[in-house]
């Protein structure tokens, strides 16, 4: 006897599954209430301020403009002004050339840092990153008078130091070098200060990631004859991309928008050695004719060109994991 397959038929447009799909379809506030917070804070913190330096950098904003009176709208006047000054071009140039110095001394620093971490023992390593991370919970004000006392020209340690050395070797007089006087030594001294703060931070994350590398990994690169080099090159750095590529685009957004150490450092006397920060702190607040239009202007030409390279670098990191 064949067994008949008898087929039931359902009415159209229903499924056995319908109440569970009309729920499914179902919209869901709950994930959007819960990030609403963070939204909300973001949008009065961040993107109202940012707004309205974009609003004022098209206006003529002074003091009267504060006590009340309206603001003159100048259209791309700001902006004439500042692309046809020396001064900026002088204060962009100083600010591209000390990210590239200091963002790849930091990431440099701060890897081989947590490659020594990770060669400790646990104990070890978590008192050695606890050290040195008081250098990156160190305020910026505070780290910038500490640089200042050591390379300050009455009584600073580095000079005393190097007078110490032979002058053949470094030569002499170097308690009464001012090195904030120009700008290569005014920057040399910033970017020591800037790695010295942010290094730690970068060890630290380095050393997380370590902690994820399978250890046969580099047992079998032993076992290969694999020096240092190539097993970084070969293991650490393919496996901790995604880290790196997190921490230079944070280095690059700290050290574009570097302000407080290069103001107690060098001041608004020393107008060569001025980064687009201080230079537009120069231009809204450096006097009494106040230019706050001016100043908006050129905190929005940083702002974009940090948008500008960090959107680069995170499409060139998309592509590399989608690539992987």
């Amino acid at each position: 006897m064949l067994d008949t397959v008898q087929t039931v038929r359902r009415p159209p447009g229903r499924t056995s599954s319908g109440p569970a799909r009309s729920a499914r379809r179902r919209p869901r506030f709950g994930p959007y209430l819960l990030i609403l917070p963070a939204l909300v804070t973001i949008a009065v913190l961040l993107i109202w301020p940012v707004a309205q330096i974009a609003r004022m950098s098209f206006q003529k904003v002074g003091l009267r403009q504060l006590r009340g009176e309206p603001a003159e709208n100048v259209g791309l006047d700001n902006y004439r002004q500042i692309l046809g000054d020396d001064e900026f071009w002088a204060a962009l140039r100083h600010t591209l050339l000390f990210a590239a110095v200091a963002v790849a001394a930091t990431l440099v620093v701060g890897t081989l840092v947590g490659l020594l971490l990770n060669r400790l023992g646990r104990r070890m390593s978590a008192f050695v990153a606890g050290g040195v991370l008081i250098a990156w919970a160190t305020p910026p004000v505070t780290a910038a008078v500490i640089f200042a006392w050591l390379f300050g020209t009455t009584g600073g340690l580095v000079g005393w130091f190097l007078d110490l050395l032979p002058n053949w070797l470094v030569g002499g007089g170097w308690q009464n070098y001012n090195w904030f006087s120009s700008p290569l030594p005014d920057y040399t001294v910033l970017t020591i200060c800037v790695v010295w703060m942010s290094f730690p931070f970068v060890a630290v994350s380095v050393l997380a990631g370590l902690r994820t590398v399978p250890g046969e990994l580099y047992e079998a690169a032993r076992v290969d004859g694999s020096s240092a080099w190539n097993t970084f090159w070969k293991i650490t750095f393919p496996l901790l991309r995604p880290v790196f590529g997190v921490l230079l685009t944070m280095s690059v957004i700290w050290d574009f928008r570097v302000f407080t150490q290069l103001f107690v450092l060098s001041g608004l006397a020393n107008s060569d050695s001025f980064n687009l920060s201080l230079y537009g702190y120069s231009e809204a607040f450096g006097s009494l004719n106040a230019k706050y239009g001016l100043g908006s202007a050129i905190a929005m030409v940083l702002t974009v060109l940090v948008l500008i390279v960090t959107a680069v670098h995170t499409r060139m990191i998309v592509r590399q994991e989608g690539v992987a």
